[in-house]
């Protein structure tokens, strides 16, 4: 590499972190990161409270990794989904919506260190988000079962790290794609939330199809992870008189569901940067 494009590497290093930075300190400026960890608190405080009065089945009487299993297993995903769209939804719109990238833009830094430093803080940001959902878990997990942590549980969290990663990057690209905030933040909530499972359901239920280009479908590593044994590929259940209909689920394995996983973190996070280098800020 030459003297020249040495220099602008290091430069464009330079302007990510910078963008890195201010955009991470803008999320406590607006308050965002603070309602978001409001949410994640209240989340696992009704979570901590039902299970310490109720103690419904499958927490308590399944032993630890039942405890991880009904907990995290069934909420991880959904702190997912509100981290990426929270922080991620709005990080490119937001600066067409609200005019700012007029100012932004022209500045000597290229759009591709705004856009990788903008992506770098909204991680940052959810990760953070994620790991204190995580650490509520465990402090309660460790209150019912003193000293058990279950090594699914630590594979569990990192696979819901790797599923983060690629829903900000559908996110990145859905806020890109439109310049409007509100729009962009309720595209990613409902693609996540409703779409990728109505196609799971479809596409496994209906034709019969494992529905491997799914995101939603490789992120169920997080939860069946959890599950000992680990859920069969394939399953066909009989049902109906005489057993004369069958329903058909599928479940990915590990390195399936790590693969669709960073196939969209790939996809989408070129794709949302090439959005944003070929949108033009006009009025």
């Amino acid at each position: 590499m030459s003297r020249e494009g040495s220099k602008a590497a290091v430069g464009s290093l330079v302007h990510v972190g910078i963008a890195a930075k201010y955009n991470f300190l803008n999320y406590f400026r607006a308050r965002r990161f603070y309602v978001m960890l409001a949410i994640i608190l209240i989340i696992a405080g009704l979570l901590t409270a039902l299970v310490g009065y109720y103690r419904p089945p499958g927490f308590v009487d399944g032993g630890a990794l039942g405890f991880y299993g009904a907990g995290w297993g069934s909420f991880a995903s959904i702190v997912v989904v509100l981290s990426a769209a929270f922080f991620g939804g709005d990080a490119i719109s937001g600066e067409f919506q609200n005019r700012t990238g007029y100012f932004l833009v022209p500045n000597p830094i290229r759009r591709s260190a705004i856009y990788v430093g903008k992506w770098l803080a909204a991680l940052t940001a959810s990760t953070i988000i994620l790991a204190v959902f995580a650490l509520a878990m465990l402090a309660n997990g460790l209150f019912y079962f003193p000293g058990n942590v279950p090594w699914e549980f630590v594979e569990s969290f990192a696979f819901a790290w790797v599923y983060l990663v690629a829903a900000m990057s559908l996110a990145f690209a859905f806020s890109s794609l439109f310049k409007s905030s509100s729009i962009s933040v309720l595209m990613s909530v409902i693609l996540l939330l409703f779409v990728f499972s109505v196609i799971d359901t479809v596409s496994s239920l209906v034709a019969g199809i494992e529905p491997w280009f799914s995101l939603t479908y490789g992120a169920g590593i997080v939860s069946n992870i959890l599950n000992v044994p680990y859920p069969a590929a394939k399953t066909v259940t009989p049902f109906g008189p005489g057993g004369r209909f069958t329903v058909v689920s599928y479940n990915a394995t590990v390195p399936e569901g790590l693969l669709i996983l960073l196939v969209y973190l790939v996809v989408m996070a070129v794709l949302g940067l090439v959005l944003f280098e070929r949108k033009e800020f006009t009025s």
